[in-house]
């Protein structure tokens, strides 16, 4: 029996306070099996990392790798760890920052396009990247890190 050991994610929720109140930073998935999705393909900017590295310097490492823009300073929220319907464990902290979406450069990756025609293509990590209210953010959001949102809203009421 083999072992397959559980996937793990880290991610910054950036968040600010606006004239709507307050609006969390998302990035589209990027890649042609997001392209014309909009609910749940949204996401924390996150990513992989293994198990000898801490999670908090894999989020910010992630969150530069997936933006293509240094994390910001300040004091980091813990909110804690979740359970993605595909079992992968993702882990965030929440950070009060304002970033220009007009400033990301979003990493890249490269996979067969279209399946099994031996063409390799390379597309953004993430797409598009914008400001939501909570309330705004939730359908969009990948399944179960909706809780993040409920967690930042316990500590920034």
């Amino acid at each position: 029996m083999t072992v397959r050991a559980t996937k793990r994610s880290a991610g910054l929720l950036l968040f600010r306070h606006t004239a709507r109140g307050l609006e969390v930073l998302l990035g589209h998935m990027g890649g042609p099996f997001w392209a014309t999705k909009d609910e749940g393909a949204w996401s924390v900017p996150k990513g992989e990392y293994e198990a000898d590295e801490p999670a908090w310097e894999a989020a910010r490492r992630e969150f530069q790798e997936e933006l293509g823009i240094a994390p910001p300073d300040g004091p980091a929220l813990p909110l804690g760890e979740i359970a993605q319907r595909n079992g992968k464990i993702v882990t965030a902290w929440a950070v009060e920052a304002d970033l220009d979406p007009a400033t990301v450069a979003p990493g890249t990756f490269t996979m067969e396009w279209p399946p099994h025609s031996g063409r390799i293509q390379e597309f953004p990590e993430l797409d598009r990247v914008a400001w939501f209210t909570p309330e705004e953010a939730r359908p969009l959001m990948v399944s179960g890190q909706g809780t993040f949102l409920d967690r930042l809203a316990e500590h920034s009421g």
